[in-house]
């Protein structure tokens, strides 16, 4: 089987790919992030009442469209206190800012536009018919659609759901993510590793990959290179229901490497694997139904890469959540050297030019079971297939590992 470009096993995998449509209900605190499942309307009118906008006097504008106008002061209206009586002519109350525009009064002037006199006020500056007052309903109206179905659930739409009188909403389910690792030679962190052992460890990055992409994950531990426990883990997924089905090494063909038979045998249909590019040449795609599957490479780095680029992009609109805008332009560091048939990501450091320019500057080794060196990364270089050479301080794209860097 040829290697496969990354842009077509990404539009691959991703033509297939079905949003989530099971919904439930969450309460308003614990549904931020989320996906609206249907509109959401207001259940009130707000505000409910005519308000006042200022702190100063609610009056009626024909009792003062000049200035010199006095008025007597009859009540107060504060803020869930509302004066009970109504405003008449040559009346005025004072008001303060939230509180309801008594009834007969249509218009609020400025304390500082008004002189205090015995009894009442003397308007300094003439009234405009409605001014300082927030009208009913100006906000929205009970059983207004303020949100739509689809709205990812923000600060300010948590907000303005909070305001309707909404304390649940119904959101979409998150897609479910089964993980699986395999290998003879792993151990979960905490262990003291044999002489041909090592401590299993992308569980850990990929779960947080797919959590922050907006997932729930179903961690099914490390499995030995068994096919009969390789299968039942599987079976344990599909149990579950799991949207995807994610497993870290042991996808190759090789006389250790299983996965790959194992689902096979089990019902999956292969669509493709092996990608043209560098690191996680060895990833593999498949499906059960509308179950789909994710061989992601043994190696730290290569499974990192893998996730970035196919995980979080199928995550992401599993979930009905807009795509992260990885990818930004800037300087080579250094010159980069011509690239061969397969598309590379180069860890690198970002630094600001004297200038003020973002460069992007590799690390010096690459190998893909350097946790390290990843860690250390602000960005992934993407040298694109027989690439020629990029002179240093050309521009170059990079894919940022953490979205807001150059924000």
């Amino acid at each position: 089987m040829n290697l496969l470009p990354v842009a077509e096993a990404q539009n691959r995998l991703l033509s297939r790919a079905k949003p989530v449509t099971a919904f439930e209900s969450l309460p308003l605190a614990e549904a931020e992030g989320r996906v609206l499942a249907v509109d959401l309307t207001a259940g009130l009118t707000q505000p409910p009442f005519n308000a006042s906008a200022m702190d100063g006097y609610a009056l009626r504008r024909d009792d003062a469209p000049e200035p010199g106008a006095v008025l007597k002061v009859i009540g107060t209206s504060a803020a869930g206190h509302g004066f009970a009586g109504n405003v008449g002519h040559g009346e005025a109350v004072r008001i303060f800012t939230g509180a309801p525009v008594p009834p007969g009064a249509d218009s609020v002037l400025l304390q500082e536009d008004a002189e205090k006199i015995e009894g009442g006020i003397r308007t300094n500056f003439p009234v405009r018919q409605g001014q300082h007052v927030r009208p009913r309903g100006q906000d929205f109206v009970e059983g207004e659609a303020v949100l739509s179905a689809g709205t990812v659930l923000d600060f300010s739409r948590l907000t303005v759901a909070a305001g309707m009188n909404r304390p649940d909403v119904e959101v979409l389910k998150r897609p479910l993510i089964a993980i699986l690792a395999t290998g003879d030679e792993l151990l979960p962190p905490g262990s003291t590793p044999g002489p041909s052992q090592i401590i299993g460890s992308n569980t850990f990055g990929v779960a947080a990959l797919a959590r922050k992409a907006g997932a729930d994950v179903l961690d099914l531990g490390i499995v030995p290179d068994d096919q009969a426990r390789i299968t039942a883990a599987i079976e344990m997924a599909r149990a579950a229901e799991a949207d995807v089905i994610v497993t870290l090494g042991g996808a190759s063909v090789g006389d250790h490497d299983l996965v790959q038979a194992t689902l096979i045998e089990a019902g999956m249909q292969l669509d493709f694997w092996r990608i043209a590019m560098r690191p996680g040449k060895p990833l593999m795609v498949g499906s059960f139904g509308e179950t789909h599957v994710l061989g992601l490479p043994g190696n730290p780095v290569s499974s990192l890469v893998c996730s970035l680029l196919f995980l979080e992009p199928l995550i992401r609109k599993l979930a009905s959540l807009p795509p992260v805008r990885r990818e930004a332009m800037v300087e080579a560091a250094v010159t980069l050297r011509a690239n061969d048939h397969r598309q590379d990501y180069i860890r690198a450091k970002l630094t600001k030019s004297a200038s003020g320019s973002w460069l992007a500057e590799p690390f010096g080794k690459q190998d893909s079971s350097m946790m390290k060196v990843f860690a250390q990364a602000d960005c992934l270089i993407i040298r694109p297939p027989h690439a020629p050479e990029l002179s240093a301080g050309a521009p170059c794209s990079v894919m940022l590992l953490r979205p807001d860097l150059l924000v």
